[in-house]
């Protein structure tokens, strides 16, 4: 019997918990209720803190709750003992999260659908560390340069909760907080990690305090020769964070952060290569030597400082720069810089008597981008066929408060004003030369109830707003920008969080009606996908979590169920040509379970399943589907003495054969080299010493 047909009922078994638990989780209890503290990685909590969580995760978990919409927190102690590489796997356990991996770091990550239909790399997202974005000026996002060892913490703001960084993104806000002198997980960490594709890394960190100082320094290091051919990797990053307090909530802050990536390029296939042959390179991949080679230098300084007792200040000034040399169906070289400013203030009083707080403040970025592209050469540069100079920039003004009209009831009221500007200029073709500018304005609704135990009830509706990137504005043979609208979507949103007893649960219900998705379709192979809006589009779901602690110990361990599932229904709306269908690339049904037996000697093992449920369409005709799967995974560790630790992660143990991301085509698609499989069969060991 296959693995497939006996994960199917084994899955429903587990999911079945789903109905008694919450039910469970609706009785009466007093903030005081005896009850075993369970740790959450992904889940919001408001009430009692727990003795498990350190404090600076359990404050941005207070923090991100006064949001009347979906949030996470995620710890770096959640994915510590696992090999994590990117957002595929730091993200793994956050429902209405799509984070799959394409190769090496290059994934797809997509919240309710946001950038559904985006073939390489990433928009619809704000991405940011530290609170400073890290996409281009214009949007466009490389998550590829950030070490998720050197997170603290990572926050998820989902759909259309961006407000406090100004964004309007459908999908959201994806924040990395670096660890400082003071919140680090150790003083001295040293973690070295190999396994299967000759994979080894190693990371290094240390913390210091002296005085009023602190700083913090890490280093990671990796190589791998990758599970598919032509798709080895090598990464170097480095992290400084070093700050100085003058008192409570009054520091100042300089981060710098550097990565230098090389990464092979394996290339897309067609759905038969990729069940069947799944380690082949395409063949457009080893003539061209394709690659993509980054290099990215980026400096923060930022303050927090109280004023007082109802105000606090938050601000920062930033820059970076990036060079990229990308041979694919051309040589892409490009040089970029971007530079910003923000800053937010916090206050927190009275109104009419009534308790109330609100944060305001403004985002600012501007960058410019060399575009330069050369026939590709077996990886080299050959003649020069296109030399642009794109400029962006980007304003948000932004204001959010919530009025408390009773102790435990809060209205929310707030929006952005946002002003985003394109200007480009093409060296070669003058006549190509365009410009453009964006203005919107997006308000925002919301309820905030919360019990006495810190459980929440929440609703809002939201306007999010996305003007399309230079991707989108250009596509060349056409000349100038490319006639590409605005995306414009109201969301509405209801859900509920908490923690109860033995449960922990986080779900959530959203709609969102757009006008002018911006859509993209693969026009050929290796060449980047052409970009268009649609008319009108849906996407509707619901998001859901669930971590029970069981009420029974196994060989003087603890049990820990951890549940994620994720309805998506993203389809056209009455569309001309396709009507009422299904967008493709998103399943709508997915489903992630772990296990975790713990024992107090440190002790753990950690199996795991990952069920894509439904079949995605792979076009827009709805032709073509990619196959479900079901993945089998184990994680496991043990401590030696004090100070270190070993852990082992197994992934796909039954060398499942599968696709874990495509692009999205018009029509078909089986035959369209527009398929990435997903890797097979590995095994990974870390050693950490850490004091």
């Amino acid at each position: 019997m296959s693995f497939k047909t006996t994960a199917a009922p084994c899955a429903l078994l587990i999911g079945a918990c789903l109905a008694p638990a919450f039910a469970h989780a609706s009785e009466a209890e007093g903030p005081n209720a005896e009850g075993p503290a369970t740790v959450v990685d992904s889940i919001i909590v408001t009430g009692r803190r727990n003795a498990e969580d350190p404090a600076v995760v359990a404050e941005a978990r207070d923090r991100l709750s006064r949001t009347p919409g979906a949030v996470a927190v995620v710890s770096a102690e959640s994915y510590a003992d696992r090999f994590a590489q990117g957002f595929a796997d730091t993200l793994r356990n956050v429902p209405g999260v799509l984070a799959q991996k394409r190769y090496g770091e290059e994934s797809r990550l997509s919240i309710r659908g946001s950038g559904i239909a985006q073939g390489f790399h990433q928009r619809g997202v704000l991405f940011a560390q530290d609170g400073v974005p890290f996409a281009d000026a214009d949007g466009f996002s490389d998550f590829q340069s950030v070490d998720a060892l050197s997170a603290r913490y990572i926050e998820v703001w989902k759909g259309s909760n961006t407000l406090r960084f100004g964004g309007a993104q459908l999908g959201g806000a994806i924040n990395l907080v670096t660890p400082t002198g003071r919140t680090a997980l150790q003083e001295n960490l040293l973690q070295l990690e190999g396994g299967s594709f000759e994979s080894w890394r190693g990371h290094a960190a240390v913390a210091r305090t002296h005085g009023d100082w602190d700083v913090y320094a890490a280093a990671t290091a990796m190589q791998s020769d990758g599970w598919r051919d032509h798709s080895q990797q090598s990464q170097g990053r480095l992290t400084v964070n070093a700050g100085r307090s003058f008192g409570e909530d009054r520091e100042v802050r300089l981060i710098a952060q550097a990565a230098d990536i090389k990464q092979d390029i394996p290339g897309a296939l067609t759905l038969d290569q990729a069940l069947k042959t799944p380690r082949m390179a395409s063949n457009s991949a080893l003539t061209g030597d394709q690659a993509r080679d980054l290099t990215v230098k980026r400096l923060t300084l930022q303050t927090r400082w109280r004023f007082n007792e109802s105000t606090l200040f938050e601000g920062a000034v930033w820059g970076w720069e990036k060079s990229l040399y990308h041979p694919i169906f051309q040589v892409v070289d490009q040089d970029s810089a971007t530079r910003g400013a923000f800053a937010r203030i916090d206050w927190t009083g009275q109104v009419a008597g009534l308790r109330a707080d609100a944060f305001y403040g403004f985002s600012w970025r501007d960058g410019d981008l060399d575009a330069l592209r050369y026939v590709n050469i077996a990886g080299n540069r050959g003649a020069l066929t296109a030399k642009g100079k794109q400029e962006a920039t980007g304003l948000d003004v932004f204001a959010e408060g919530r009025l408390f009209v009773t102790d435990r009831l809060a209205l929310v009221a707030g929006g952005s004003w946002g002003r985003a500007t394109r200007d480009y200029r093409d060296h070669l073709a003058p006549a190509n030369d365009d410009s453009i500018d964006y203005d919107w304005f997006s308000p925002r609704l919301g309820l905030l109830w919360e019990a006495e135990d810190g459980a929440q009830v929440f609703a809002n509706i939201t306007r999010s707003v996305e003007p399309p990137t230079y991707g989108a504005l250009v596509q060349a043979p056409l000349a100038g920008f490319v006639p590409v609208e605005v995306q414009d979507a109201w969301t509405a949103e209801i859900g509920t969080r908490g923690r109860r007893g033995a449960f922990a649960w986080d779900l959530t219900a959203y709609r969102s009606q757009i006008d002018g998705e911006i859509l993209n379709f693969i026009t050929g192979p290796d060449i980047p996908a052409a970009t268009f809006n649609a008319d009108k589009t849906l996407h509707q779901g619901i998001e859901a979590g669930l971590d029970w602690r069981l009420p029974v110990e196994l060989a003087g361990g603890s049990l820990l169920l951890r549940q994620t599932w994720t309805w998506s229904d993203f389809r056209f709306d009455g569309d001309a040509r396709w009507g009422d269908n299904r967008l493709p690339v998103v399943p709508e049904h997915q489903y992630r379970a772990e296990l975790t037996w713990r024992h107090a000697s440190g002790v753990f093992v950690t199996p795991s399943v990952e069920w894509r449920i439904s079949s995605p369409y792979v076009d827009y005709a709805n032709k073509t589907k990619a196959p479900d799967y079901a993945l089998l995974g184990l994680t496991g560790g043990f401590n030696i003495g004090s100070n270190a630790s070993v852990y082992v992660d197994a992934r796909n143990l039954t060398n499942e054969r599968y696709v874990g991301e495509f692009s999205a085509v018009t029509i078909g698609g089986a035959s369209s080299a527009v398929f990435f499989p997903g890797e097979g069969r590995s095994v990974f060991v870390g050693v950490r010493l850490a004091y």
